[in-house]
């Protein structure tokens, strides 16, 4: 306390800092700048930031530009950020982790490494070996490890780390790492507002309305108008809990569900295994009805990671999921996902896997599956989707898209078009850019063209709905609307 002119007692920013709890409430939202702007105010402030253990428990390095590898030949001489002279026995995974070697080596000759809980590395230049250092070696006490979207990370090598640091062998209380994020889409940056310019328009002239400042700005409110629906609905922002869709940002390497199914009870992850009933060998069998309890050859599937997200509502037909939605506090944790961003105040699992609701509940149903058990039973315009019971597509569901297209060759195509026409459960790909979607969605974005009146195209892709082609053309199909010498429709 510090006493004012007029001899009363205020409390000072290093009082309120002084107290563990505000400081641990306060800290994971300065930078790293900041603190280190803070440490150097006075005496006092710098042992405040570099004696206390929870000033740097949440330590966030992707902002930090220090951090970023400058892209240069390995060969052009010293850089600002390495002490030693590069010569030939630097080898690559040495050369791209140098910035982020240096600033543990600060923090570690300061005390202050161990003291790191939730480190986040997202966008950053962080190869596999200082990944492996990060779980295994004792100057790391690392619990959650954010890495999406890094650069210069071999995945091959992550993989065979992981399984490293489980292996049934290993110390007793090792990894002390529990949480990895690696799938998800790493949070934005944050924007730097600087002076709008005018933009000139392109050397072939104005590109439509689709490029005015107003049409951009209808279409950001549209988002959020429908981002907001969907939260409203579904009671929550977290996009595992929503009819999101994919929502991985890449295919995981075919070696992802052996290490998830290693590492399951001891490090969780942003993802995870899919549990539809094509995995299980005791349920993946033919129903056609006679229960011959004959195995088909194409039911079964290996396991996977689940990418797509289908929301709460389970099958557009029985609204139910045959395996069972996993539940926060009710489902074991390996069943369900670290959530984004990473907890800030808090380093465990639980804190990590909550999900934030509107009106206050974690009962929320998390239904995800992979890719291939939703092949042929899931829209990709409205995330609809239906349960292997419900929708056998005629085998084609249990078919892979090489062995449906095949099989499509091979049958006569009429009569299996008027017969997928029929019906209105399943999906059928109607636009290559659409992908496969729904009756519905097909009725809404499909038109057929009002000149040869044979071919069909999308509303949404279709190069002849642009505003800058004349009425009259936009209801064409690719091949009228096309201006050159043409011998008929086909």
């Amino acid at each position: 306390m510090a006493p004012s002119p007029d001899g009363n007692m205020h409390t000072t920013l290093l009082d309120l800092l002084s107290n563990t709890l505000v400081l641990r409430q306060t800290t994971p939202y300065l930078p790293i700048s900041a603190l280190y702007a803070l440490a150097a105010a006075s005496t006092s402030f710098h042992h405040l930031v570099h004696h206390s253990p929870e000033v740097f428990r949440y330590l966030d390095l992707s902002t930090v530009k220090s951090t970023f590898v400058p892209y240069v030949p390995l060969d052009s001489g010293g850089n600002n950020w390495r002490s030693e002279r590069m010569d030939e026995a630097l080898t690559e995974d040495e050369f791209y982790s140098g910035p982020l070697r240096g600033i543990f080596s600060k923090l570690g000759r300061s005390g202050l490494l161990r003291n790191v809980h939730t480190l986040v590395l997202d966008g950053l230049s962080v190869p596999a070996d200082l990944v492996r250092e990060i779980i295994v070696e004792d100057r790391f006490n690392v619990r959650i490890l954010s890495i999406r979207e890094v650069e210069n990370l071999n995945e091959k090598k992550l993989i065979q780390c992981l399984k490293y640091a489980v292996r049934p062998t290993r110390p007793e209380n090792t990894p002390r790492l529990k949480g990895l994020y690696y799938f998800g889409p790493r949070e934005p940056l944050p924007v730097e507002h600087t002076p709008m310019k005018k933009r000139k328009s392109p050397p072939g002239g104005p590109q439509g309305v689709k490029s005015s400042q107003g049409a951009q700005i209808s279409a950001q409110w549209n988002q959020r108008s429908s981002e907001a629906l969907t939260t409203a609905l579904t009671r929550t922002e977290e996009k595992w809990y929503q009819p999101s869709g994919r929502i991985t940002i890449k295919r995981p390497h075919a070696e992802w569900p052996e290490t998830l199914q290693a590492c399951e009870g001891i490090i969780f992850f942003d993802a995870v295994l899919c549990r539809g009933p094509r995995h299980d060998v005791q349920t993946a069998y033919i129903n056609d009805g006679q229960n011959t309890g004959v195995p088909h050859p194409f039911s079964y599937l290996k396991p996977a990671v689940a990418t797509i997200a289908l929301g709460p509502s389970g099958c557009n037909s029985c609204y139910s999921v045959q395996e069972g939605a996993a539940y926060f506090g009710q489902s074991p944790a390996a069943h369900l996902p670290l959530l984004s961003p990473p907890p800030l105040h808090s380093a465990s699992i639980r804190a990590a896997q909550m999900p934030s609701t509107t009106d206050g509940s974690a009962t929320l149903p998390l239904i995800v599956r992979c890719e291939d058990c939703l092949r042929g039973r899931w829209c990709e315009r409205c995330n609809k989707w239906w349960d292997e019971p419900c929708y056998s597509g005629s085998a084609a569901a249990s078919r892979t898209e090489l062995q449906q297209t095949e099989y499509m060759e091979q049958v006569n195509g009429a009569l299996e078009f008027r017969q997928q026409k029929e019906i209105k459960i399943g999906v059928k790909r109607d636009c290559f850019g659409c992908g496969y979607t729904c009756a519905e969605c097909k009725e809404l974005y499909i038109r057929r063209c009002k000149k040869c009146r044979r071919n069909e195209y999308c509303v949404v892709d279709h190069d002849a709905s642009s505003a800058m082609i004349a009425h009259h053309l936009s209801d064409l199909c690719d091949w009228c609307n096309y201006t050159s010498r043409r011998s008929g429709p086909y």
